[in-house]
């Protein structure tokens, strides 16, 4: 099974894409989607449509797996965010891709085994994972493969996708 693993947002939008066979994560190839903070905020949506509905057409995933927002303070780089996570959600639909979504706990918990895990945890068990020499920068990237890797655990086999499906 393809993964590609989206970690969303408007300034860095990190994706990672895994093969996950027999047990096992393989990194196919990861990145990150880089806006301008000087482009005219539509500008910066146009873009993280365009490189996502370019990544989805090379890489043709079995799935792409995005973090659910999560926010504690500030308001105006929520909604900011939230439109960003809409032109990744619009691009995925339009794609065809079945997309599955996951919380920050979930995804912690499927990466270290503890959802309350420090994200220095989760980079560190993300690098083991995939067996890479260095966790992937920027920390966005890493985050999206973990992401990924959530899917793997929670999705990646037939009877997973079918029990995802009843929810």
């Amino acid at each position: 099974m393809l993964i590609l693993g989206i970690d969303p947002g408007y300034a860095i939008i990190g994706w990672g894409v895994i093969r996950y066979e027999r047990g096992r994560y393989i990194p196919v190839d990861f990145g990150a989607v880089t806006t301008a903070a000087g482009l005219p905020f539509n500008r910066r949506l146009e873009q993280i449509y365009d490189e996502l509905t370019a990544l989805l057409a090379r890489y043709t995933p079995d799935a792409v797996a995005v973090e659910k927002l999560y926010f504690q303070n500030n308001q105006k780089t929520a909604i900011d965010v939230a439109q960003a996570r809409g032109v990744t959600m619009l691009a995925i639909q339009k794609s065809g891709t079945p997309v599955y979504e996951y919380t920050p706990l979930q995804v912690k918990s499927a990466v270290t085994g503890f959802g309350q895990a420090q994200k220095p945890q989760v980079m560190e068990m993300t690098k083991r994972l995939l067996r890479l020499k260095a966790v992937p920068k920027p920390d966005d990237t890493a985050d999206a493969l973990a992401i990924a890797i959530c899917h793997a655990q929670y999705g990646g086999t037939p009877l997973k996708q079918a029990l995802l499906k009843e929810r």
